[in-house]
């Protein structure tokens, strides 16, 4: 395992970081792909990506819990084993890439910033899972999360890669409405940060400027990225509350 990154974080805010890769349908390349990502690489930019477990615990990189907007099949991703998941292809007729793969693709070349999905608040399996899978990789790598508890979880146990919050100004999103009590009162006051300690904000775009993000950046001291940023006109406002952007659809 590489040593401890937290100590500079400099290659975080160093260049732009491209959202589930360099993608572009136009050009027939799918989000979270191994093009996207060979794309990215490409022109030195930072690659932004999920990573959500199959049935049987395998990490691959894929955004939805579904897999019926990306691909040919129907269905629940964590309903799939990893040989299932293993033989469906993207909207592009590449595979959907484990986390190895996209490891072994990008081989150190650019920083890369892994978001733990799972299906349920509270599940720390992704935290696991991907810790092993990078437990020999060589280059620049941070990891976040909306979910405190995989976080925790790698904090817990001494993770020497950067850990970071996703967060926004409001939950009002169908996916957050099964939170509990607890779990809202976490996402929303932060109360989760004596176990999260996070070494980095990802911030929603349309809700900068924001206090937390101020008192983030100015009194802790530590990096903000805004995501997802669209137009080079929407980098241009982000930069002043954020210290690095996650871009989409236009060369940043």
């Amino acid at each position: 395992m590489k040593g401890d990154m937290k100590g500079d974080m400099g290659w975080l805010v160093a260049r732009p970081i491209a959202h589930r890769g360099l993608h572009d349908c136009a050009r027939g390349i799918v989000e979270n792909s191994l093009a996207a990502a060979r794309a990215a690489v490409a022109r030195g930019y930072g690659i932004e990506c999920d990573v959500r477990l199959s049935r049987d615990g395998e990490p691959f990189v894929f955004h939805d819990d579904s897999l019926d907007r990306l691909t040919g099949e129907r269905g629940a991703f964590r309903d799939r084993n990893s040989y299932e998941l293993a033989g469906i292809k993207l909207c592009d007729g590449e595979k959907i890439p484990t986390l190895a793969a996209l490891l072994a693709a990008v081989a150190g070349a650019v920083p890369l910033i892994l978001e733990l999905k799972s299906d349920s608040f509270g599940d720390v399996a992704p935290a696991g899972a991907a810790a092993a899978a990078l437990a020999d990789y060589r280059g620049p790598v941070a990891l976040k999360s909306f979910d405190p508890a995989p976080i925790a979880k790698l904090r817990a146990g001494g993770a020497p890669w950067p850990l970071g919050m996703v967060a926004q100004s409001d939950y009002e999103d169908e996916e957050f409405d099964r939170l509990s009590t607890e779990q809202w009162a976490e996402v929303t006051r932060f109360t989760h940060a004596a176990a999260t300690r996070p070494d980095f904000l990802s911030w929603r775009a349309s809700d900068l400027p924001a206090p937390v993000v101020e008192v983030f950046r100015f009194c802790a001291g530590l990096p903000v990225m805004s995501w997802t940023i669209r137009s080079p006109q929407q980098a241009q406002a982000a930069r002043k509350h954020a210290d690095q952007i996650v871009f989409e659809g236009f060369l940043a």
